[in-house]
């Protein structure tokens, strides 16, 4: 039985294909790592990107937070920026700066160094996926990347950016460049994903993280085509296709119609409208505030129920999820009550 066979009838496939579950399925976007002690000592002495090439690693990192929480999905441990690494760019993730890229991409000679992206480069994906979908059985496994206006804005700034300045610049001052640059991007997220889903993941999630900076007529006109070349390039495998970003209250209709069967959607817009927003036939996830978690167990509890009312009066499928990534110095414990939270009072619905 292949993996995506196997995972077929677990909660969290069914909620992305808006079927009838047990209990509404929970997992966290980062908790892979980050805030667990035994993350912390595992990669003692290893630099970001060296740990993703290494397929143990990657295994253990990735199961870390099933075992401990008992979510219903397991996240691929990675970064956005590894295909980009593999096919030979000279970029790292700086420790409490992110990602940073040595020779910006501003030019169309510069487009020459976005080579495809060939199972070959990530071999070690390959054999992690195949590592993880042996252990993880019925739990599925997602995979994911980031989506091109994300790699773009990091690759033409040459690090994170507070308001993309450059990127904009290009955008609105060369739109064939950047169109150019978003459709070489869509080939190499697309070609990452494949590697995934090839080896076993039973789901991806694509990360727009910054494309709230964007508003709904420029989503349109220089990011949603190559969104949707990516959500296209993948729909022929069947597996549910998830898309995140932050901040993009004002995106949401137009991300659900880029491609995905489910949309991510952060803090600041209810479920309730949140479906009203994207319209019929697709799931949701979220979207409890992250910094929530810091409170006490009685008021996480109560902003949690907010969550799941709205999700049921959305009446649609819903994987429950917070509305960004665990932060960093958030309490694993209060994430594993959480998960016992949602599960216990959602079963009891």
């Amino acid at each position: 039985m292949s993996a995506h066979q196997q995972t077929a009838a677990s909660p969290f496939i069914r909620a992305c294909r808006n079927e009838p579950v047990p209990h509404t399925p929970v997992w966290f976007m980062r908790q892979a790592g980050r805030s667990l002690p035994e993350y912390l000592k595992l990669r003692e002495g290893i630099p970001m990107l060296e740990s993703c090439t290494r397929p143990e690693l990657v295994t253990e990192i990735t199961l870390q937070p099933v075992r401990r929480h008992r979510v219903d999905a397991a996240i691929y441990y990675s970064d956005i920026v590894v295909p980009l690494k593999a096919i030979g760019l000279d970029l790292d993730i700086k420790p409490g700066v992110g990602p940073v890229v040595a020779d910006p991409i501003r030019t169309r000679q510069d487009l020459a160094r976005l080579r495809d992206l060939e199972p070959t480069d990530v071999g070690y994906v390959t054999e992690a996926v195949g590592l993880l979908t042996a252990e993880l059985g019925a739990t599925p496994l997602i995979g994911f990347a980031g989506a091109p206006f994300t790699l773009a804005s990091y690759l033409v700034e040459g690090g994170p950016s507070r308001n993309h300045e450059r990127t904009k610049a290009l955008m609105y001052g060369d739109p064939e460049l950047w169109r150019d640059l978003l459709d070489r991007l869509a080939d190499i997220t697309a070609a990452f994903l494949k590697v995934q889903i090839e080896a076993g993941a039973s789901a991806v999630q694509v990360f727009d993280s910054w494309v709230g900076a964007l508003s709904p007529a420029d989503y349109r006109r220089f990011v949603m085509p190559s969104s949707a070349k990516v959500f296209d390039a993948v729909a022929g495998y069947g597996v549910p296709r998830i898309h995140f970003g932050v901040g993009t209250g004002e995106l949401l209709g137009l991300m659900g119609e880029a491609g995905a069967d489910v949309v991510g959607v952060d803090w600041r817009v209810p479920l309730d409208e949140a479906a009203r927003r994207v319209g019929p036939g697709k799931a949701l996830q979220g979207n409890l505030d992250p910094a929530v978690l810091f409170a006490p167990t009685a008021a996480v509890e109560a902003k949690t129920r907010e969550v799941l009312d709205a999700a049921a009066a959305a009446g649609t499928g819903h994987v429950f999820n917070l509305g960004h990534g665990v932060l960093p110095s958030t309490d694993p414990d209060a994430l594993s009550r959480l998960v016992e939270f949602v599960h216990r009072t959602t079963r009891a619905a």
